[in-house]
């Protein structure tokens, strides 16, 4: 956002999707508590004021300063920077500490963390009973019949320019790790596809188009995607340049809950079977010498073995 000017930025803004009421509505009403919720990579705090609606307390926290100077303020929302410096211990204890968030959040975000680091943070703070975490990403736009195949060319010559954290999005995380267990709304390698109305107008549109990550990754390396005789082609496509549109974002989501750990059966079956076998080899023995009547030996027995099933 820093390398937009004001009114690009400002389109920038225009053009981004509210998230549906409806998607907070449903999340919340699967997790077991309201106090909570934590919005990572909040940008301008979109995502955090649909929030605010079912939890009591927000944390919204990004590595841009730029975009908190512009999030949206509300008393129950805390905004916070977070630069890359922080250690995981220090940001578990900013959020809220351990085992504290109902839910977590990381909309249009987790394809730019560092995954390994977000994961650890998120599996320390998540409730372990009744918390929910859940990602999503809008990677394609629905216009028109005239406009989808310029856009189509155009995402097609991103190719070259994609990075592997784009590539996440651009797969609309169907290759993004999830270390979660999935409660019916998207899993591991298979999020639930969704969309986002909106409504759009040329000169938003354009400006996304100009702040769209692959089209700056490409101009970083000499190559102007978002030239003049395409954007000639949007305007010609569009028709009247006042008019607003109602499009459709593409949206993949996936929501998990902290992973429950699971014990083999069988291998709980072979452990008993190898302590009873090890109770008759070294314990057992020690039975039949002794007189079933003495009441001392019997309650030593008992004892010992007592102890030994402990160990």
């Amino acid at each position: 956002m820093a390398a937009l000017s004001e009114k690009e930025a400002e389109a920038y803004l225009d053009a981004r999707p509210r998230y549906p009421i409806d998607w907070y509505k449903k999340i919340a009403a699967r997790t077991l508590d309201h106090k909570f919720a934590w919005d990572v990579g909040t940008g301008n705090g979109q995502a955090a004021i649909g929030l605010v609606e079912h939890y009591e307390n927000v944390v919204a926290t990004d590595i841009n300063e730029a975009q908190l100077k512009r999030a949206i303020k509300h008393s129950r929302i805390n905004y916070h920077h977070t630069p890359i410096t922080m250690t995981e211990d220090e940001m578990v204890a900013l959020v809220g500490g351990e085992n504290s968030m109902d839910l977590i959040v990381a909309a249009q975000a987790v394809h730019f963390f560092d995954l390994t680091t977000f994961y650890n943070v998120a599996k320390r703070v998540l409730r372990k009973e009744g918390g929910l975490i859940a990602v999503w990403v809008y990677n394609d736009i629905i216009i028109s019949p005239e406009i989808d195949p310029i856009m189509k060319r155009l995402v097609d010559s991103t190719l070259s320019f994609r990075t592997p954290i784009m590539n996440l999005a651009f797969d609309g995380y169907k290759t993004l790790p999830f270390p979660f267990e999935t409660i019916g709304m998207g899993s591991e390698g298979k999020p639930i596809t969704l969309d986002i109305p909106h409504k759009l107008s040329l000169k938003g549109f354009i400006g996304f188009l100009r702040s769209w990550q692959p089209a700056m990754k490409a101009k970083e390396k000499g190559v102007e995607l978002i030239n003049e005789d395409l954007i000639t082609k949007f305007e010609e496509a569009w028709g009247d340049k006042n008019q607003v549109k109602d499009v459709f974002y593409k949206a993949h989501m996936i929501v998990g809950k902290f992973p429950e750990v699971k014990v083999e059966s069988d291998q709980v079956l072979s452990q008993d079977s190898n302590k009873g076998l090890l109770l008759e080899t070294e314990v057992g023995r020690k039975h039949k010498r002794r007189q079933p009547s003495d009441e001392g030996d019997s309650g030593q027995s008992k004892k010992q073995n007592t102890s030994e099933d402990e160990a």
